[in-house]
C-alpha cells in the first residue's frame, strides 16, 4: 500500500504527547486501562512506563519515537486494516510502525484478550 509523502511526512512530525490521550480516552472509554494501554505500547516498543512518560514530556514525535524504539521481533504478525490500510502493505517503514500502534489500541479497546493482542 503506497502513501503519499505529505500523509508520511504528517505522521512522522505528530507527536506522541498529542495522540497519547487519545489512545488513552479510547481505551478507557471501552473499560480498559491505562496500565493495559502501556503494556501495549511497552510490547511493541520496548519503552517502559517512566520511558513513555518522559517521551510524553519531551513531546517527541513519531519519526523519533520510534528511532528510539526496539520494535518487537513479532511486530510483523500485526495484521489487518487499520484506518482504511491493510498494516502488513504499508510500505513506509515509520508510518508502518504507527499503524501497528494504532491496530493494537484499537485490538484493546475491542476487548481483544491480551494474550491475542501481544502475539503470544
Amino acid at each position: 500500500m503506497t502513501n503519499s509523502n505529505t500523509h508520511n511526512e504528517r505522521i512522522a512530525k505528530m507527536t506522541f504527547a498529542s495522540v497519547y490521550p487519545l489512545y488513552l480516552a479510547k481505551v478507557e472509554k471501552k473499560g480498559r486501562t491505562q496500565e493495559e494501554l502501556q503494556q501495549v505500547i511497552q510490547w511493541l516498543t520496548g519503552f517502559n512506563n517512566r520511558q513513555q512518560q518522559e517521551l510524553i514530556k519531551e513531546k517527541v514525535n513519531f519519526e523519533t519515537f520510534f528511532q528510539r524504539a526496539t520494535l518487537n521481533p513479532n511486530a510483523s504478525l500485526i495484521t489487518g486494516v487499520i484506518c482504511g490500510y491493510r498494516v502488513e502493505e504499508i510500505e513506509d517503514a515509520l508510518t508502518q510502525q504507527v499503524r501497528y500502534l494504532d491496530k493494537l489500541v484499537d485490538e484493546l479497546a475491542k476487548g481483544r484478550k491480551m494474550e491475542k493482542i501481544l502475539r503470544g
